[in-house]
C-alpha cells in the first residue's frame, strides 16, 4: 500500500501487481507503443475511415480526470515517472490496466515536440459517431460551426458553448477536429462536456428539427444581437464562421436571421471565438 499525497489530501492507493507491470521505463525513441503520442499525425490518429477506432490525446491531468468521467476510454499513459505517485496516481487508478509510458523529461519532449502541460499525456478512443438528430434531441440553443480551422478557435468556442448555456455543437465538415490535442487542450476539456457531431447535411436541414437559424454576419439587414425576436426563439442555431471571410453569401442568405454584435470605437468584429462567447451569452435561452 502506497500513500500518494494529491491536492493537500492524503489518500491511500492500493496498486495491484498487473498495474506495476504495466508501467514501461522508456529509454529511447523507437519504444514500442508509443507512436501514438510521438509519430502519428491528428489524421492517423483520427482514423477517418474506422472513426469508432480512431484516437486522440488529452492533456494535463485535469483534462484528463474530466474526458474519464464523461466516459472517454483510456488507451495508454505517457508522462515522467515522478507523476505515477504525484500527478497522475488517481488517474492511473481510474484507467485500470493499460500500458503506461514513463521517462525523462527530456525524452519526453523530444516524443512529442513540446514541453507536456504537467507531464501527463492520455491516449483515448473517440466516441462513436453520433447523429445530429441525438445530439440536438432536447436542446433549445446550438450552435454550428462552419468551415472554422484554428484548433485555438474551436478550443475557445466549445469552452464558451459549455460556460454559456449552449446545448450541443455542430460542425461542417470544413471545421477543425475538436479532439485535435491542441483543441482539447485549449477547451480544458469541454468537448467532453457539450454534446457534439459533424453536420453533413446543409445547415437548412435542421428547420426540420424546429430549429430557426441566426448567421452572426455584418451585412445591410443584420439585426442587433439583443433583438427581442431573436432572443425569443424557442429553438435557435447560432452559426459562426471562418476566422478570415466569415460566413459564405449562401449560408447568410438562407439564414432565418442574420445578427451582428454592436460595437464601439470604429471596431467592425471579433475573433470568431469572442464573438461566439458574446452572442452565447446574449441568446441563452431563458425559458
Amino acid at each position: 500500500m502506497q500513500k500518494v499525497k494529491i491536492k493537500s489530501v492524503n489518500i491511500f492507493i492500493i496498486i495491484r501487481e498487473t498495474q506495476l507491470m504495466s508501467v514501461q521505463k522508456i529509454t529511447s525513441l523507437s519504444h514500442p507503443g508509443v507512436e501514438i503520442f510521438s509519430s502519428m499525425t491528428e489524421a492517423q490518429l483520427r482514423n477517418r475511415l474506422e472513426q469508432e477506432k480512431g484516437i486522440f490525446i488529452a492533456e494535463s491531468p485535469k483534462v484528463i480526470r474530466v474526458a474519464l468521467s464523461a466516459g472517454y476510454k483510456p488507451v495508454a499513459i505517457l508522462c515522467e515517472e515522478k507523476h505515477i505517485t504525484g500527478d497522475a496516481a488517481d488517474i492511473i487508478v481510474m484507467c485500470g490496466e493499460i500500458p503506461i509510458y514513463v521517462g525523462e523529461r527530456t525524452l519526453l519532449m523530444s516524443l512529442t515536440g513540446y514541453q507536456l502541460t504537467r507531464g501527463v499525456l492520455c491516449a483515448m478512443r473517440r466516441p462513436r459517431p453520433r447523429s445530429v438528430e441525438e445530439v440536438c434531441r432536447s436542446a433549445h440553443r446550438i450552435v454550428v460551426i462552419d468551415s472554422v480551422v484554428d484548433t485555438t478557435n474551436i478550443g475557445a468556442i466549445f469552452r464558451s458553448a459549455a460556460a454559456l448555456g449552449v446545448d450541443a455543437v455542430l460542425l461542417t465538415p470544413t471545421s477543425c477536429d475538436p479532439l485535435n490535442r491542441r483543441a482539447v487542450r485549449v477547451s480544458m476539456g469541454s468537448v467532453f462536456l457539450v454534446p457534439w457531431t459533424w453536420m453533413n447535411a446543409p445547415i437548412n436541414d435542421l428547420h426540420q428539427l424546429g430549429f430557426k437559424t441566426v448567421a452572426m454576419a455584418l451585412t445591410e439587414n443584420s439585426v442587433s444581437i439583443d433583438d427581442t425576436h431573436l432572443m425569443a426563439e424557442p429553438r435557435l442555431a447560432i452559426i459562426v464562421g471562418t476566422e478570415g471571410d466569415g460566413l459564405a453569401h449562401e449560408v447568410i442568405g438562407d439564414a432565418d436571421y442574420v445578427a451582428r454584435i454592436p460595437m464601439s470605437n470604429q471596431v467592425d468584429s471579433l475573433n470568431v471565438a469572442a464573438a461566439a462567447a458574446v452572442a452565447f451569452w446574449q441568446l441563452r435561452w431563458q425559458g
